[in-house]
């Protein structure tokens, strides 16, 4: 029987309960699942970059270049502007505070429940630092009184008031984290440890990725994205059991005459490899999230992250010739709301983002996958521009039935994780196709404004890099003709991973 010491809150999961919640149960934590989502390593933000003039010193073809600007304001996805940054202990947390720590999450591992007492001793504390593993136990408690006395201690570590802030109203923990992000409060030593601790909870497969004490992920931004690893075999047709994101591999494909299934007006991703062309439906990249695929006689990993809007194409056999080729899978972990990917055959860790493997055996090699462009498509225009394109099969050549609007309008009103402080130099959710120039920069164009632009007989350029029509979408090369690799995602995923970007923006007048 528990004392009062011991808590057991109660359990909340998402459309899996039937199945995984026996297991968590079991477990004792019981875990709140926000939406399924998608799911990369780390990336770092301390500056909001603010809306600046123009730079005339790059030269921009009908259009202008805004560089970032720091700003002292920082923002959150709706504009809310975060309070100054708490105060905080430097150097290794008090003895007191680590044995608190201990008590609280070993006992979690352990099946103990929710230490009360060890909260309190958290607060006491007085240690911002510590508001990180308490809003990470805060995400998978149900309602308790050890849930409101975490929220309590939070609020006294930071002296936050998070009602002020309009996205504590959808979610109180991603305001929470969102703070902490902005903030750049930094994690104390031992917090892997115990962050590792409360995910094992929740998915213990995840042990083979948190096995490289060296990787290089930010754990602060590391949590669930409300669903459990996919570890099936390559070419496994069925689902997971308890709850992943299956990944789709080698879908059976039609030409384009066999895809008038699908509506012209649908969006597909484009993908040419070698002269090569194929459609992925956007319905069905939204089931699966990533694709292995062969194209152009090249083997691919396409994964599309559905809260950042970034469906990206690697080349998997780009690896040294002593490696096993990838096979992509989606973890059910997120980073700052981007998917976190890894290699099933090695279990290796990647950021989604940029395709660089962040921990496991591929991060001992520096192993970063090869990117080819994405174009961002309607079905009729993407198969007017390549007439010998193929198309994903209607049923994914799996036999299954899919929704055409399976997330209905899910990310319409912006992310629904933390993200931290969010550049505002465009709408956080505005599209963005994303490209580097030949010295690294990033740099990003506005779709809707920058295909206008092309559209009304207008170029779009900047630092030697062109915008060109493909479909209903764009791709980029450069001011010589050489194709230059890019991809669309929402503004805040391209800005938080690249917060140096400089932006295309059109002419007042044009």
């Amino acid at each position: 029987m528990l004392n009062r010491r011991w808590g057991r809150p109660g359990i909340r999961i998402g459309p899996y309960a039937s199945s995984m919640s026996r297991r968590i149960v079991k477990l004792v934590a019981v875990l709140t699942m926000t939406a399924a989502a998608c799911t990369t390593g780390s990336t770092t933000s301390t500056t909001t970059a603010a809306p600046s003039s123009p730079d005339t010193s790059v030269v921009a073809v009908d259009g202008i270049a805004i560089r970032p600007a720091e700003s002292a304001a920082l923002r959150n996805q709706v504009g809310y502007q975060f309070p100054p940054a708490p105060g905080h202990p430097t150097g290794p947390p008090s003895d007191a505070l680590v044995e608190h720590l201990d008590t609280l999450f070993g006992g979690l591992a352990a099946g103990l429940g929710v230490d009360f007492e060890s909260i309190v001793g958290i607060e006491q504390a007085g240690d911002a630092r510590a508001a990180w593993p308490l809003s990470d136990l805060l995400r998978v408690l149900g309602p308790s009184r050890e849930r409101n006395r975490a929220i309590e201690a939070v609020a006294s570590l930071t002296g936050a008031n998070l009602y002020e802030d309009p996205v504590t109203s959808r979610s109180l923990t991603q305001s929470m984290v969102d703070h902490l992000i902005a903030w750049n409060i930094p994690a104390l030593d031992g917090y892997e440890r115990w962050k590792q601790q409360l995910l094992l909870l929740i998915e213990p497969r995840w042990r083979d990725l948190f096995a490289d004490p060296e990787a290089a992920i930010d754990w602060r931004y590391l949590n669930w994205g409300g669903v459990l690893i996919d570890d099936r075999p390559l070419g496994t047709p069925v689902g997971c059991s308890l709850g992943c994101i299956p990944a789709l591999d080698d879908p059976e494909v039609t030409d384009a005459a066999g895809g008038d299934w699908y509506d012209d007006d649908g969006i597909v991703f484009g993908v040419t490899v070698a002269g090569e062309s194929r459609a992925y439906p956007k319905h069905i990249m939204e089931i699966h999230e990533m694709v292995n695929d062969t194209l152009g006689g090249r083997r691919l990993g396409i994964p599309y992250c559905t809260l950042c809007g970034s469906a990206q194409a690697y080349l998997t056999d780009s690896v040294p010739e002593d490696v096993e080729v990838p096979v992509l899978r989606t973890s059910g972990l997120l980073s700052r709301s981007n998917k976190v990917m890894y290699d099933l055959n090695s279990k290796s860790v990647f950021d989604t983002f940029t395709g660089t493997a962040v921990a496991g055996p591929l991060r001992e090699q520096d192993v970063t996958l090869e990117q080819v462009s994405v174009v961002t498509s309607t079905w009729r225009e993407w198969k007017a521009a390549h007439p010998d394109t193929t198309i994903v099969a209607e049923d994914g050549g799996i036999g299954r039935v899919y929704d055409l609007d399976p997330l209905g309008g899910r990310d319409d009103n912006g992310p629904i994780f933390p993200v931290g402080d969010v550049d505002q130099r465009l709408a956080t959710q505005t599209r963005v196709f994303g490209v580097f120039a030949d010295d690294g920069t990033p740099i990003a164009f506005p779709v809707v404004e920058a295909r206008g632009t092309i559209d009304a007989g207008g170029s779009v350029a900047l630092m030697g890099i062109e915008l060109i029509p493909d479909g209903s979408g764009v791709r980029a090369r450069s001011t010589d003709g050489d194709p230059v690799v890019g991809h669309e995602s929402f503004w805040f995923a391209w800005s938080q991973f690249h917060p140096d970007t400089i932006v295309w923006a059109p002419r007042s007048d044009s």
